[in-house]
């Protein structure tokens, strides 16, 4: 499936990407009340690190992903798992049948949605006071080796920002008047990985290509100059998971 935004040749990259803290995964289904088999919708699933997540806490999962390539890798990481199961679809049209699951989540995937087309189709796919979330993994720039990389991308891209990914989304999830009190959440996990991982993964920073333009190559060979001069073999990047949990009115 086309999209405006085209993660295909992305998808191998994103295998190694890192988790969901544990934490606030279980504390996002203690909030939900979520029970072994509940029906999830994970949308946006991309390479399946948040369906695997749900799936290894005995959730039902319907992953859907407009990506064919993101989804043929989440397709054979979850092969040997009989609560997965994949469909093609976007945020905005899930493709999946009115008031059939408990909870609807976004894993890094609501901000390159229309928020509010992908909260109206939550809305129609949840069951009665079933319950949203998004979430993504937030890099803490406070760390002594973000806060150099996040220096060279700015040194050399004007303006440079995250976008949506990095806003509290209170305000536009209250905006759509169909869900309650907005519950805010956040965890710590350290994911460490080699040099050669650590720039593959800038090499796939979509958010970076498309802001740096032509410099996007001169940016992501600074940042190999300056992992490189750390002598070492692999590095840990504490990262933040942030999740946004609310329930349908």
């Amino acid at each position: 499936m086309k999209t405006e935004w085209d993660y295909t040749t992305l998808a191998d990259a994103y295998l190694k990407r890192p988790d969901y803290a544990d934490a606030a995964i279980d504390a996002m289904l203690s909030i939900a009340g979520a029970e072994k088999g509940d029906k999830f919708c994970d949308v946006g699933a991309g390479v399946a690190h948040l369906t695997m997540m749900l799936a290894a806490r005995g959730l039902d999962v319907v992953a859907v992903e407009p990506n064919d390539a993101m989804r043929g890798n989440g397709i054979k990481r979850t092969s040997d798992l009989v609560n997965v199961s994949w469909h093609e679809g976007t945020g905005e049209v899930t493709g999946q049948s009115s008031a059939a699951f408990d909870m609807v989540t976004f894993g890094s995937s609501f901000n390159v949605c229309d928020r509010q087309q992908a909260l109206k189709e939550t809305a129609r796919i949840l069951k009665p006071r079933g319950w949203f979330a998004c979430m993504w993994n937030h890099r803490n720039l406070d760390d002594p080796i973000q806060s150099r990389i996040e220096a060279i991308i700015k040194e050399r891209v004007e303006g440079y920002g995250y976008g949506t990914r990095r806003e509290d989304q209170t305000a536009v999830i209250d905006a759509s008047a169909l869900f309650g009190a907005v519950v805010h959440l956040d965890a710590r996990v350290i994911h460490e990985q080699s040099i050669a991982e650590c720039l593959e993964a800038w090499r796939s920073h979509a958010t970076l290509e498309r802001q740096a333009g032509a410099q996007f190559h001169e940016v992501i060979s600074a940042i190999a100059d300056y992992l490189n001069s750390l002598d070492t073999a692999s590095i840990q990047i504490p990262y933040s998971t942030n999740i946004w949990v609310a329930q349908l009115r």
